[in-house]
């Protein structure tokens, strides 16, 4: 008998194993957005609000003989509707893009005499943590759409280890004109640089420049926002771009640039200074994205080796600053018939130089460059500066087809 019940007992080796690999249903294992939303890769929607039961108090037949039982009904609708309301709005701030991936305070200022904007970025708060130690290290890139994106990048120094930057940092953007200020929008991209991989997109604002008002600081203070739109218009740009080299295609006047030129006639030493102060927003040359460029200047007619000048050469740049001044010995009766010829070349070793854009000044040019060269002329002795848009003129002629 003993033998029997042992018997009854046994079980296989294959029935063990079933009943250890399958002990019940299998349910889903937790993870870790569900204790911390903050974690999820994009915005979740908010959970609908749970109904607040509010106990009836009993009121043992005490009613004071003046309040009816639908009256008593009433008072406990009112106060479960206001916090519903009070609730909704709750819920849509907390889930708000501003509070997932934070906030930007920023300065503006456009100084229209001397066509420069001034950015101060300040500080971000409660950005997004983007590496495993719940933390970012942050960093502001600055762009002027629409626009070559390499030409007007700014950008400001990365702080370590912080989900609220202080940067206290300002940047420039030189030769923005007024009407720049009606068709341009600054975008400010907030990343995190990552050493080891690509820096990661936590968030942008955009400000139309027709909200600032000519010397007038205005603060902002935004927050970030996903626009996916942004890369791909990026993409459409720079596939333009890299057409454009590969077919050879003129670049658009537009998309050249501009130069910072300072002009000045001394009755003292009877001589024309120039001077070739910066240029901003360079169309890109070489397949880096940059430019190495130089300037060229020649005072028309030609007189010689007396006439031509040649700045140095900045490397890997689309906002050069020279500061360097040329001088021409020409007596002031005779300067009303020359002709200023400024032409910025991107520098090529071992190659031919490309040419950029370039500028005429003189009696017969027309519009600013015209008053720019007339006030040279009426104001002698005082040094007048001007940005100008570069142009065809002063390209190189076309080697006729073989």
């Amino acid at each position: 008998e003993r033998g029997r019940k042992r018997e009854r007992f046994k079980i296989s080796m294959q029935e063990h194993f079933a009943i250890n690999v399958c002990p019940g249903p299998i349910m889903p294992i937790p993870q870790i957005s569900d204790f911390f939303p903050r974690f999820h890769d994009f915005p979740m929607t908010p959970p609908p609000p749970r109904e607040k039961k509010i106990l009836k108090e009993p009121d043992f037949g005490l009613n004071n003989g003046g309040e009816t039982d639908g009256e008593n009904k009433e008072k406990e609708r009112k106060p479960i509707e206001v916090d519903r309301g009070e609730r909704q709005e709750g819920a849509d701030s907390d889930d708000d893009d501003e509070t997932y991936l934070g906030t930007l305070e920023f300065t503006l200022l456009f100084d229209h005499e001397n066509n420069c904007l001034h950015c101060t970025i300040h500080k971000a708060k409660g950005l997004k943590a983007m590496d495993s130690n719940g933390l970012a290290d942050p960093y502001v890139k600055l762009h002027l759409l629409p626009g070559a994106s390499k030409a007007n990048k700014l950008r400001t120094k990365t702080l370590k280890n912080t989900l609220n930057p202080v940067w206290s940092e300002t940047l420039m953007y030189h030769g923005i004109t007024a009407i720049d200020m009606t068709t341009k929008t600054l975008r400010l991209c907030v990343c995190d640089m990552d050493r080891l991989g690509r820096n990661e997109f936590i968030g942008e604002v955009r400000v139309a420049l027709k909200k600032l008002s000519k010397g007038e600081s205005k603060r902002f203070k935004m927050g970030l926002e996903r626009i996916t739109q942004v890369c791909s218009v990026c993409v459409c740009v720079h596939a333009r771009e890299k057409e454009r080299e590969c077919q050879g295609t003129p670049v658009a006047e537009e998309e050249r640039g501009r130069i910072l030129v300072s002009l000045c006639y001394s009755p003292e030493k009877s001589c024309l200074l120039v001077g070739i102060v910066r240029c901003a927003h360079l169309a890109a040359m070489d397949s880096n994205g940059y430019s190495d460029p130089f300037v060229k200047i020649v005072l028309q007619p030609d007189m010689g080796k007396k006439s031509k000048y040649k700045t140095t050469v900045k490397k890997k740049t689309l906002n050069p600053e020279f500061n360097e001044e040329f001088v021409y010995e020409v007596p002031h009766d005779q300067l009303a018939k020359k002709t200023l010829e400024i032409s910025v070349w991107d520098y090529d070793l071992g190659m031919s130089n490309d040419f950029i854009g370039g500028v005429e000044l003189g009696i017969n040019a027309k519009g600013v460059r015209l008053k720019h060269w007339f006030e040279c002329l009426k104001h002698i002795g005082k040094k007048v500066e001007y940005w100008h848009t570069l142009t065809q003129q002063g390209a190189p002629p076309e080697a006729p087809p073989q």
